[in-house]
């Protein structure tokens, strides 16, 4: 994994507007829009979102569906406790679920 650390070390980037540019400034977090890595670099990323899930889960892109069949009690705790299982590894790996989009 050295050399996922090298490629983006030290990566800078600037804005062009109407032929006119900005000064080049440090890029500390991303990859780049429109490389084939940047995918796999998320989905390595999101590997682990479903571990230890027992309610259905859907995952395509950045889209993230969790859901089941509610006919007891226990299916209802089984989901809420799906639902706290992905709010901690949303607050672990920096990454908020955006619940407007539910």
């Amino acid at each position: 994994m050295t050399w996922i650390t090298e490629w983006l070390h030290g990566r800078k980037q600037r804005v062009s507007l109407h032929g006119h540019y900005s000064c080049w400034q440090p890029v500390w977090s991303g990859v780049a829009q429109g490389l084939v890595l940047g995918p796999v670099l998320f989905l390595i990323f999101i590997n682990d979102l479903d571990c230890r899930i027992l309610s259905l889960i859907l995952k395509f892109a950045d889209d993230t569906k969790l859901f089941g069949i509610v006919n007891s009690q226990d299916d209802s705790q089984i989901l809420q406790h799906d639902l706290h299982k992905l709010t901690v590894w949303s607050h672990d790996w920096q990454m908020s679920f955006n619940v407007d989009k539910c």
